[in-house]
């Protein structure tokens, strides 16, 4: 007993330092910033809240910025940046500028560096740990360039799957993509932001900007604060909690108000509530769209004043902002003190991460492409293969001596790596090429296939871009002799990613065309979706052996694929966002407000074709001896591997509210767990819940926990029948 207390007292004794220090650094931290600050100039600290876009500037603009004390430049790598940042320092205050880059799944505007699958694609493995390790990797690459700032992760919610962007999220669920979020904040931040590996976060876009009107990029959003609440905040909160530097502004508005000029939704909720102490920075020429696009502003000077007043420090792209600030403040429209709590939140984000001592040639070069870091590329692929549908074709059997492999997809990188790449992003040279390695589909199978003395043969046969030059007779062709048909569908960059939202989910080009042809061969389909989101597949679902959903890979995407189809990895993941039967029916997601009159639709069920969660492995899982604590909410439940081999699962749990105040959704996520077992192996799985886990919102926007009976259901995915469930009462 006594050596417990020791142990705790010294436990005690190292939180409490700990927090002495912390007090010692902030106040060190402060005491630097304000010095700075007594010293700046009206045009410094305008110019400290102007991020200027590299591409858009000449070069003597970018060092007259430079020497103006700009506060940031997007974009620019290299010896380009070097440059600007030795003319900062240079100047009268020597104050670094920030580098920021959109480094969203990897560093991947460096064709060096590693490329992970998209958000969306490593939402599939529900592992905090796997999107930790992307940030840190991704930071390690992009301090090793240089830069000081990612624009990552994304935090709004995929709900709309018509969406452009929906790759770039965590899928369509608030607790999910909060754990991942902060997961892969500590990634990229570290516990020393100041270390040089590490580079701040950005959590985006505040806030509701991917539950557009139509799915439609950049078109406003129905939001109440109520629903902001509810569904939206609780991801930034969590980034708060892991303590995110920096936050962008939305597009969209509330109640009428743009984002950008909602002094409610930046001043009072975000910081006042959530006890955010970073910067916040806008989206891409917020400032100049509150004339153009929003027409809450007559002119810039306007613009500039809801901006500032509303809680925004640094405009992104809006350069005019400089002149309107100093002109704003020489004529007394805008108060100085405004544009000192913006520059002194910028400042202290600088000095914390310690620019001033290293202002540039941060990181570790070599570190850029290294294998370690290819390796966890792969790992991150490995795990976020979701296997949907197989009845029994896979993994591949030794008697299959035959594969063809068809689609376009199958060969195409571009495809494979998605958005915000070197190449594939739409802003690039047309004539940029991918850099080894990565593994294709194809690549992989052959690999996997060449182990086996399996013959594989391979037709392009179509592609999804309409127009394109296609064969469909030399895919059946190829085909015809085989023992089994890989079909690789999906989408390619130009269809997807900022302003290039569709409409119509269905396969396009000819590949629903394709499928058919193939169909008639009578030979088994293994169909896989490489894709920026889910698409409209019920008809190749239905009638393929199997289906597997690999979104974009990232390098080694191809080859995480190839290895769950010949058996050599368990496919584990499962899906953070719905799958929509037709265009039709969305949106489409698990946690819904309940409704009446049946199933809505006299032509098609109101279930999705795969529900969030959903996810098969080459075993099969058992749950049990489900129970519940109501005073210590602890919640246990028995899993069993009752299959021939190890896999993992997601033990998933979600609550429901019987009675409530206000209208709650049919059930919501609220704790999950990825258990690996062996085969035949069982394990009590226990879950510490809290009781804000049972809270709503109310109408008057509290939160609270209501008295009365709860659901608890757990099990392997949001479907009602593969959960198991047990009432609770709260008091």
């Amino acid at each position: 007993m006594f050596q417990r207390m020791r142990v705790k007292e010294s436990r005690e004794f190292c939180v409490a330092a700990r927090k002495r220090m912390d007090m010692i650094q902030n106040a060190s931290v402060e005491s630097r910033v304000n010095e700075l600050l007594s010293r700046m100039t009206l045009a410094e600290k305008a110019a400290q809240m102007v991020q200027v876009p590299y591409a858009y500037v000449t070069e003597e603009e970018s060092l007259l910025w430079a020497r103006r004390g700009a506060g940031s430049f997007l974009h620019v790598l290299g010896e380009d940046a070097r440059r600007i940042q030795r003319e900062a320092m240079n100047t009268r205050l020597g104050i670094p500028v920030l580098f920021g880059i959109d480094a969203i799944h990897g560093h991947g505007l460096n064709r060096k560096a590693a490329i992970f699958p998209s958000q969306l694609a490593i939402a599939c493995a529900w592992n905090p740990a796997l999107a930790e390790e992307m940030g840190r990797v991704t930071a390690r690459e992009v301090a090793a360039d240089g830069l000081h700032w990612t624009f990552s992760p994304v935090l709004c919610l995929g709900r709309d799957t018509r969406w452009g962007r929906i790759n770039e999220t965590f899928g369509e669920d608030p607790y999910l993509a909060g754990e991942l979020g902060a997961a892969i904040i500590r990634g990229y931040q570290g516990d020393d932001i100041a270390d040089g590996e590490h580079i701040l976060a950005c959590a985006k876009h505040y806030i509701g900007y991917g539950d557009a009107i139509g799915g439609r990029d950049s078109c406003d959003t129905e939001m109440t604060f109520r629903k902001l609440r509810e569904t939206f905040l609780p991801p930034f909160a969590r980034a708060v909690e892991a303590g995110v530097a920096t936050i962008m502004t939305a597009y969209g508005s509330i109640d009428g108000t743009p984002f950008t000029a909602s002094e409610r939704a930046m001043r009072e909720i975000l910081r006042g509530e959530l006890g955010f102490e970073g910067f916040v920075v806008t989206d891409w020429d917020n400032v100049n769209s509150l004339i153009e696009k929003q027409h809450v502003a007559a002119d810039m000077d306007e613009a500039s004043l809801i901006a500032a007043r509303a809680g925004n420090d640094m405009m992104m792209t809006t350069t005019a902002f400089y002149d309107s600030a100093i002109r704003l403040v020489e004529s007394g429209r805008l108060a100085e003190s405004v544009l000192d709590e913006a520059v002194r939140n910028i400042l202290r984000v600088k000095v914390r991460m310690g620019l001033f001592e290293r202002p540039q040639d941060r990181g570790t070069p070599e570190c850029l492409g290294c294998e370690a870091h290819r390796n966890s590329a792969l790992a991150a692929a490995r795990e976020s293969v979701t296997l949907l549908k197989n009845d029994g074709m896979l993994p591949i059997r030794e008697q299959v001596q035959t594969v063809a492999v068809i689609g376009a997809n199958a060969d195409d990188i571009r495809a494979q790596y998605g958005d915000w790449t070197y190449f594939t992003h739409p802003h690039m040279p047309p004539n940029v090429v991918p850099a080894r390695p990565y593994v294709t589909l194809l690549e992989g199978v052959r690999a996997c296939a060449e182990q086996r003395n399996v013959e594989v043969h391979f037709a392009r046969g179509c592609g999804p871009r309409p127009g394109e030059t296609d064969d469909l007779d030399a895919a059946v062709l190829a085909a015809k002799d085989a023992d089994l048909i890989v079909f690789a569908v999906g989408d390619v960059i130009e269809q997807a990613g900022e302003y290039r939202d569709r409409a119509d989910l269905t396969l396009s080009g000819r590949q629903e065309e394709l499928f058919s042809r193939l169909l008639a061969l009578q030979i088994p389909i293994v169909t896989v979706l490489i894709a920026t989101k889910p698409l409209c597949v019920t008809r190749v679902v239905e009638e393929s052996s199997a289906f597997l959903a690999a979104f974009n890979g990232g390098q080694y995407g191809g080859q995480a694929v190839a290895e769950a189809l010949f058996g050599e990895i368990n496919p584990g993941g499962k899906l953070p966002i719905s799958f929509p039967r037709h265009s039709g029916q969305i949106p489409v997601y698990y946690n819904s407000l309940p409704g009446w009159h049946g199933e809505k639709y006299v032509d098609l069920p109101e279930s999705p074709l795969f529900a969030f969660g959903e996810g098969l492995t080459y075993t099969r899982f058992a749950y049990s001896n489900l129970r519940v604590n109501p005073e210590t909410l602890l919640l246990h439940v028995t899993l069993t591997n009752t299959g021939a081999r190890e896999g993992s699962e997601i033990v998933q749990v979600y609550v429901r509210d019987l009675v409530s105040s206000v209208m709650t959704p049919v059930k919501r996520l609220i704790a999950f767990q990825k258990i690996k077992l062996t085969a035949g192996e069982s394990r009590e799985i226990v879950f510490c819940l809290k009781r804000d886990d049972f809270s709503l919102v109310l109408a008057d926007e509290r939160r609270v926990v209501e008295p009365g009976a709860f659901v608890l259901f757990v099990g392997g995915s949001s479907q009602d029948q593969a959960l198991l469930k047990t009432e609770i009462s709260l008091i």
